[in-house]
């Protein structure tokens, strides 16, 4: 947790693109834990920034899943296609500064450095073109991570001038979240392992925006049966609104917990409560960097 005197604020930023899953769980609890062994509040975002790809219903059914589970907010869901306006203000303060500006690149332009933009070699312009954040030549971006320990990262090299708004319209998850997160108040960003490749840019896009940045927490990530994250597995089964307990138990095991404290309870008011008295954050150093999942009804059950 970042020192000073603000109190924690952990969030579970999910997106409308299907029923929450095992990997969900994981994110979700695992943030919940965190935020309630520091004595602090626990957000929920909905990430609702690309229309094609969200599911009609997804946001309800997966606020629905959370009430379930026991894992309530400590306030108003925030929902990102509400928020135009603050993104807008963020982006022309970068143009202002100089640190963004408009980018005629398609990914075809780019194929031949491998998608990192280092300079514009657009063949065309476009009507509507991308808006990149400028990252000069030599960028190192490092910070600790709670579980992982010390990351690096060269961006220029790595990552290039990276997307602030889609050529098609959108607003780029990064400056969404970073943005976001520092609306919130968030002082621990808690979340899966295959989000940690984004945080040296969100790092960086907090210092050209003036933004306190949080710390930093990626739990394990949750793999299916033939090796690939479970959002894209056919194990990425949803989650069991009837019975939370069994999902509950594999996702505290998961996380490197006990998994005598949960034996038995039923009950997901008294399970929350056993697993936040028994809470050992130590522990998520210790657990494995990929987990994997089972179908999350039937199997689960069997543990």
């Amino acid at each position: 947790m970042p020192t000073g005197t603000h109190r924690y604020r952990g969030r579970f930023a999910p997106s409308p693109s299907g029923p929450l899953h095992f990997g969900s769980l994981l994110a979700a609890f695992g943030s919940w834990l965190l935020a309630r062994h520091a004595g602090g509040e626990w957000l929920v975002r909905i990430e609702d920034l690309d229309p094609p790809r969200e599911v009609p219903g997804a946001a309800r059914a997966q606020l629905r899943t959370l009430h379930a589970f026991g894992l309530v907010p400590d306030g108003e869901v925030l929902y990102q296609s509400t928020r135009a306006e603050a993104y807008r203000d963020a982006l022309q303060s970068l143009l202002a500064a100089g640190h963004a500006f408009a980018c005629h690149c398609s990914r075809a332009d780019l194929a031949a450095a491998e998608g990192i933009h280092r300079a514009c070699v657009a063949r065309r312009r476009r009507p509507d073109p991308a808006v990149r954040l400028r990252v000069p030549d030599g960028t190192l971006v490092g910070f600790e991570d709670r579980i992982v320990g010390r990351i690096e990262e060269r961006l220029d090299t790595g990552v290039g001038d990276f997307v602030l708004r889609r050529a098609d319209g959108p607003w780029a998850y990064q400056l969404a979240v970073v943005v976001d997160d520092a609306h919130q108040r968030i002082t621990e960003v808690v979340r899966g392992a295959d989000l940690l490749g984004s945080t040296a840019r969100q790092v960086f896009l907090q210092q050209r925006l003036g933004l306190p940045t949080p710390g930093y927490a990626h739990l394990p990530l949750v793999l299916g049966a033939d090796g690939s994250k479970l959002s894209k597995s056919c194990a990425a089964l949803p989650l069991d609104d009837a019975d939370p307990a069994p999902a509950l138990r594999s996702a505290w095991v998961a996380l490197g917990q006990d998994p005598g404290v949960l034996k038995g309870i039923s009950a997901p008011a008294k399970l929350l409560a056993a697993a936040r008295a028994r809470f050992d954050p130590a522990r998520l150093a210790s657990a494995p960097r990929s987990f994997a999942a089972s179908h999350n009804t039937r199997d689960m059950r069997r543990a």
